[in-house]
């Protein structure tokens, strides 16, 4: 019902940027929460942020004043641009998409990001 691809991953050296985006597609009308997760190797996965309605935001406190979440007017496509990027934020992040009455949830296929330096 919903499909989610995620692109924008790649190598950057600390301190640069990164934007991520993930297009819906399917029943988009209905998904009322983006997030975005992340899994490095022999951690387990947290939620990094999310965005509910278009507008209301949270973000884990390690990457709060460097990452932001957001949508498009039409909720179709996710982004997280990512500044003044950490060793530590390298991982493989990953898209989830939420819908109004609904219990599934919807999860893209993952790009990696590494942070050298």
């Amino acid at each position: 019902q919903v499909q989610l691809v995620e692109s924008g991953g790649g190598l950057v050296q600390a301190g640069g940027s990164l934007r991520l985006s993930c297009t819906a597609s399917g029943v988009t009308t209905s998904i009322t929460t983006f997030g975005w997760f992340r899994q490095a190797p022999g951690k387990q996965r947290e939620l990094v942020a999310s965005i509910s309605n278009g507008y209301i935001t949270t973000y884990v406190d390690s990457v709060k004043g460097r990452f932001t979440i957001s949508t498009d007017d039409a909720k179709k496509t996710v982004y997280l641009q990512m500044n003044s990027l950490k060793p530590e934020d390298t991982a493989v992040y990953y898209c989830n998409a939420k819908r109004l009455f609904r219990l599934n949830e919807y999860w893209g296929q993952g790009t990696q990001v590494t942070v050298s330096s």
